[in-house]
């Protein structure tokens, strides 16, 4: 029997336990009760494991048969502060918190890969490590697993996620870049007041603060290629305490996305750079801080084509995908590629005649055609086998 066909036997497994986490979500870094959860089920299946970080969750098990391989499988579990606005069973209980972009489906899908692989360890060698990743949405979890040494031995790390632009029964496996990295900016600008009628006697930093904003566009459409995909975008900016007073600070924020560590890195410099003297060239100061939340995620060509084989030999040929647009959206996933070389795969989750499953991830309608589930369990399992028993890589 095919891994897909056991997978397609845990189908009520895997929608019960998709629900349950979607019913009852947590914030990124509060995934308490979902953590305690994912460890009754590894308790259940009699996998070893440990919690990461207080909220992650790390199990793992290995085959019976002789092999030294190693292939950690990772799934998000955090959720979103946005309300579930559908009219369903497993509608979301806690109020203005949702699993919107799928993590509840990721959580149960390497739940119902661990079972199968249990169930298979007869028929291979080596390890796999499961890694139920807290704060996906925040650019923190992965980060932690890596920090404590959970990747340190693999040869291969892969992850799935909904992709609501895709049909159900279809996976898309795509070499290079994937994922945008992503950052973020808050520049402060320091100035001195003044009264607006004598503008001279301070430095204008609302003014200043206006300029950056501006010229901040100057880097993408200027010091980048036409053809690489940049977002370098302000979304806030504060400044002022009177109608009348010249502005003596401004703090702005902001985000830049991008898809090579070299554009990322100058990118992120310019601005830096450009933001301090162009407040200078009006009398002020500014400062800017910078948070980073993560890599661009790029899929290793070679194991595309190792989850190729694996996608084909399951699913059929007409199910593989291997181009999609580019997304400016992050996912730390690319943290632990940026360690172990691996693959993230997006697993097709709309039906044209389920409305909320066309919906973008992050809205309050979003939900998934649950046809998907078995299919994200099935490759996760069935890509580990394939590895562990040298069939692939």
């Amino acid at each position: 029997m095919k891994v897909k066909e056991q997978a397609e036997a845990q189908q009520e497994y895997l929608v019960s336990m998709r629900r349950e986490f979607h019913r009852h979500p947590e914030l990124s870094r509060q995934e308490y009760q979902t953590a305690a959860r994912i460890e009754q089920e590894l308790d259940r299946m009699g996998i070893s494991h440990r919690r990461v970080g207080e909220t992650g969750v790390y199990a793992a098990l290995k085959g019976t048969l002789p092999g030294d391989r190693v292939i950690a499988l990772r799934a998000d579990i955090d959720a979103l502060p946005v309300t579930d606005q559908k009219e369903v069973p497993y509608r979301s209980e806690v109020p203005g918190v949702m699993h919107a972009c799928g993590h509840d489906a990721h959580t149960a899908a390497l739940l119902g890969a661990a079972r199968l692989l249990v169930e298979n360890r007869g028929q291979f060698g080596g390890e796999v490590r499961l890694i139920f990743q807290q704060a996906e949405e925040i650019g923190y979890g992965a980060r932690v697993f890596l920090e404590e040494g959970l990747l340190d031995g693999a040869q291969r790390t892969f992850g799935v996620h909904m992709a609501s632009d895709l049909p159900a029964g279809t996976v898309a496996v795509c070499p290079g870049p994937n994922n945008a990295s992503v950052d973020h900016f808050k520049i402060t600008v320091e100035g001195k007041g003044a009264h607006v009628s004598t503008p001279q006697l301070g430095a204008d930093a609302l003014y200043a603060a206006s300029q950056i904003v501006v010229g901040l566009q100057g880097i993408v459409t200027r010091m980048i290629s036409p053809v690489d995909p940049v977002i370098l975008g302000v979304g806030t900016l504060h400044a002022g305490e009177g109608y009348n007073v010249v502005a003596k600070q401004a703090v702005l924020e902001g985000t830049t996305r991008t898809f090579s560590a070299e554009t990322r890195r100058l990118v992120n410099e310019k601005a830096t750079e450009l933001a301090c003297q162009t407040a200078a060239l009006y009398g002020a100061a500014a400062r800017a801080e910078w948070d980073d939340y993560t890599s661009p995620l790029v899929n290793d060509p070679e194991i595309c084509r190792e989850v190729w084989q694996t996608v084909k030999e399951q699913f059929g040929e007409q199910s593989l995908i291997t181009s999609r647009p580019l997304s400016l959206g992050g996912d730390d996933f690319a943290e632990l590629q940026l360690r172990v070389p691996g693959v993230y795969a997006y697993i097709g989750s709309h039906n044209e005649a389920m409305p909320d499953t066309l919906c973008a991830h992050h809205n309050g309608h979003f939900d998934i055609d649950e046809r998907c589930l078995p299919i994200a369990a099935g490759l996760y399992a069935a890509y580990a086998m394939d590895f562990l028993t040298g069939k692939v890589g």
